[in-house]
C-alpha cells in the first residue's frame, strides 16, 4: 500500500468526477457514514476502530486511510488500533498480517498529520 497521502491524492480526482455524475449517491453515502459514526452506546472512536478493522479485512486502501484518519481524529490510541488489528489478524490469518501493518502505518501517518 502506498502512503496515505498518495492514496488520497490518487483517489481525489476520480472521486470528484464520479461524484459529479452521481451526486445524490455520494450525498446519501456521506449522510449514512456521518450517521453511522455518531457517538451513541459506542463512542465515535470505537466505531472508527470497527471501520478500520473492516477496511483492513476488506483490503480497501482508501477505506483504511479514511478510517485511520477518523480514528486519529477521534483520539483513539495507537495501542487500541494495534489491538483491533490483532483481531483482524486473528480472523484473517496471513492477509491480516499484511493489511494490519498497513492500517497501523496509515494511522501513524494520520497522527503525524494532526500533530503537525
Amino acid at each position: 500500500m502506498k502512503h496515505s497521502h498518495e492514496i488520497r491524492e490518487e483517489l481525489r480526482q476520480p472521486a470528484l468526477e464520479l461524484r459529479e455524475l452521481i451526486p445524490d449517491v455520494f450525498r446519501s453515502f456521506a449522510e449514512l457514514s456521518r450517521s453511522a459514526m455518531v457517538a451513541g452506546e459506542l463512542s465515535s472512536g470505537t466505531k472508527e476502530l470497527l471501520a478500520l478493522a473492516i477496511a483492513a479485512t476488506r483490503e480497501c486502501d482508501g477505506c483504511i486511510v479514511a478510517h485511520a484518519r477518523g480514528a486519529a481524529r477521534a483520539g483513539v490510541s495507537r495501542q487500541a488500533v494495534a489491538e483491533a488489528l490483532g483481531v483482524v489478524i486473528s480472523m484473517n490469518g496471513g492477509p491480516g498480517t499484511v493489511w494490519g501493518p498497513r492500517a497501523l502505518r496509515a494511522f501513524d501517518e494520520a497522527l503525524a498529520d494532526f500533530s503537525a
